[in-house]
């Protein structure tokens, strides 16, 4: 930080706001190396320290700004580096390549091409980040600073317009304006319920009961799912000013983040935020010398899945078991230690200070009638781009799949993708061009949820992914209700017997009343969407259900109970490709003549499947 002690109103935060300003100006070029946990895994932290130590070489750090940034997004691609100006993007970078990079790129002005993005459909290779297919096609609001500042610098953050919207809020808005302004805005919460906003803010702000406290929910635990973990570790300020807005417009003064244990580094940013903060007065008491007061803690989660349901959240942070309670009472009119609450997530807090910046016709202009503002997906699984996409609601699966994913792995065609987790549904090819918001996802036996959304191909055996899905919630389920906790292993059991060719149609008829039964039994919301993946795949893939039960066949060749695998004599070149990887010698036969695989001791792991070259090896 700079030599600021204490920020006491909106003509302090200006000045410093100017200073960081002029900090970055006096550089030549800057930097950015993604330092999210994501790239740090593959080598970001090494890279950053080559480029410090190459620049200090040559007597280049008075010019060139190194700096570490959150997630930017590309995850697959890391470590990232970029060299702005231009915008020069650099993929899968090492500390060996530095040199190199300071010396072509930073001193010459040229691009090092071996590090370059090659664009997947048409091989060529692009230089500048923003001609990126998978950037282009973004459109960040929330993400926007992701690649911009230092997530542990609040001069950073300061210096990129951050806590303007606070000083817009306690100084020019009342707590009605700015409850009114998000109402207006649309804005819905980003959890997966899409419940709106500012109705929320307005249940806290009117009941009658001190105190009141407002909750960041970090704890993300879709599979595939990292965009909270993202924002936590790339912008914390954002969400915190974010809380703080909403603390002010709820009457609030104390305030929980919530944040599963499995992220260490989201921890540790958020908790450098929290004291950076408190430094300059912008935590505390009398905030800008309004008066306000506000204090943040941390709550570090246990990894319960259920815990992101919110009362069951409440009861954590009150250091009990999590499990949730009935509503009613909801948590606005008796929260965490009985009194009013308001919960939203850590992207919900993150679209705040734009609106208030910005203005709720903003805010409105993009997305659809009744889903507005932007999403972030994490996009995972079988497509060419995988990492983290922030898109305007409406966008098309379409869109964010095969413009701004790049296609499917490997030529593959497209089956369905999972959208909201373990909680979400499967949404077909034939729903390709539906406009991703809250109404039409749920229309179609899916929901928005937090944003995962895992792509699959003709690979995929989706009774078997019903299944796996259904084992995750299964095992996550606090027990706590009778519908969730024998429901969903007596669906799990029945999915089970289904992939090992077993059951009858009779029982697949028993298994859509029984997510019914579940969905409308449990007490919570994992229970409530628990059967979620097994009514969408039943409704949009009957047919694969029935070959599993009827035909006692995986037409996707995933269920190895219900495989067989033979060599077609015809085709067979003999080239003992397959016999060379068959793990258990069942493959057998003379060089350039067919071969045989013995049924009695193929283990049907499928691997002579996939090395013949001839397509003589048979999976049925």
């Amino acid at each position: 930080m700079t030599g600021v002690t204490r920020i006491r109103s909106s003509k302090d935060l200006a000045r410093l706001r100017g200073t960081a300003q002029e900090a970055r100006r006096r550089y030549r070029k800057r930097v950015t190396i993604c330092n999210g946990t994501g790239c740090r895994a593959c080598g970001g932290l090494d890279v950053t320290a080559a480029f410090r130590s190459e620049l200090a070489r040559k007597g280049l750090t008075d010019v060139v700004q190194v700096m570490p940034t959150g997630c930017q997004g590309y995850c697959q691609r890391g470590p990232i580096v970029v060299v702005d100006p231009p915008g020069v993007f650099y993929q899968r970078v090492t500390a060996e390549d530095v040199p190199t990079v300071v010396a072509s790129t930073l001193e010459a002005d040229e691009v090092v091409e071996k590090l370059l993005y090659t664009d997947p459909l048409t091989g060529e290779h692009v230089p500048l980040e923003k001609d990126i297919r998978f950037y282009a096609g973004q459109q960040r609001i929330v993400f926007a600073l992701n690649g911009e500042i230092e997530p542990s610098s609040i001069d950073d953050y300061i210096g990129m317009g951050g806590y303007e919207a606070l000083a817009k809020a306690l100084e020019d808005m009342s707590p009605e304006q700015i409850i009114q302004e998000v109402t207006d805005a649309g804005l819905r919460g980003r959890g997966g319920a899409g419940f709106p906003t500012g109705v929320k803010w307005r249940f806290v702000r009117e009941a009658a009961t001190f105190p009141k406290y407002v909750i960041c929910n970090g704890d993300e635990g879709d599979p595939g799912a990292f965009m909270d973990r993202s924002l936590l570790e790339a912008t914390p300020h954002s969400v915190l000013e974010g809380m703080l807005i909403a603390g002010y417009a709820m009457g609030a003064s104390e305030a929980y983040i919530y944040v599963r244990a499995e992220y260490p580094l989201a921890i540790e940013h958020v908790g450098k935020a929290l004291a950076d903060a408190s430094t300059l007065g912008l935590l505390g008491e009398d905030i800008l010398g309004t008066g306000l007061s506000f204090h943040v803690h941390i709550k570090e989660g246990a990894g319960a899945f259920v815990c992101g349901e919110e009362t069951a959240l409440i009861t954590s942070i009150e250091g009990r078991r999590g499990t949730p309670r009935p509503r009613p009472p909801f948590p606005a009119q008796s929260g965490l230690f009985g009194k009013p609450t308001n919960i939203n997530n850590v992207e919900t807090f993150a679209n705040v200070p734009p609106i208030i910046l910005n203005g709720a016709a903003w805010y409105a202009g993009m997305g659809t009638e009744k889903s507005k503002g932007t999403k972030i997906f994490s996009l995972t699984g079988k497509v060419q781009n995988n990492g983290l996409v922030e898109v305007p609601m409406g966008t098309t699966l379409r869109q964010v799949i095969f413009e701004i994913g790049g296609g499917m792995h490997e030529g593959r065609d497209f089956k369905a993708a999972q959208m909201g987790g373990p909680s979400g549904g499967c949404v077909p090819a034939k729903h390709l061009d539906l406009p991703i918001d809250y109404e039409s996802l749920q229309s179609i036996g899916a929901i928005m949820g937090s944003g995962g959304l895992v792509v699959m191909d003709d690979r995929t055996c989706m009774v078997d992914v019903a299944r796996f899905f259904l084992a995750f919630t299964m095992s996550e389920s606090c027990g706590k209700c009778v519908p969730c906790r024998i429901g969903t292993k007596q669906m799990h059991d029945t999915l089970d017997g289904f992939t090992r060719g077993e059951g009858s149609v009779d029982d697949l008829t028993q298994l859509e009343a029984l997510a019914q039964n579940v969905k409308r039994g449990s007490l919570c919301g994992l229970g409530q969407t628990a059967p979620n993946p097994v009514l969408s795949t039943i409704m949009h893939f009957r047919e694969e259900y029935e070959a599993h039960i009827v035909e006692k066949r995986c037409p996707a060749g995933v269920c190895k109970a219900l495989l067989s695998f033979r060599i077609d004599s015809e085709k067979c070149v003999g080239c003992m490709a397959c016999a060379k990887v068959c793990p258990v010698n069942a493959i057998t036969g003379e060089k350039k003549q067919p071969h045989t695989i013995d049924p009695t001791l193929c283990i049907k792991c499928g691997q002579c499947f996939e090395k013949c070259k001839f397509d003589a090896v048979l999976r049925g």
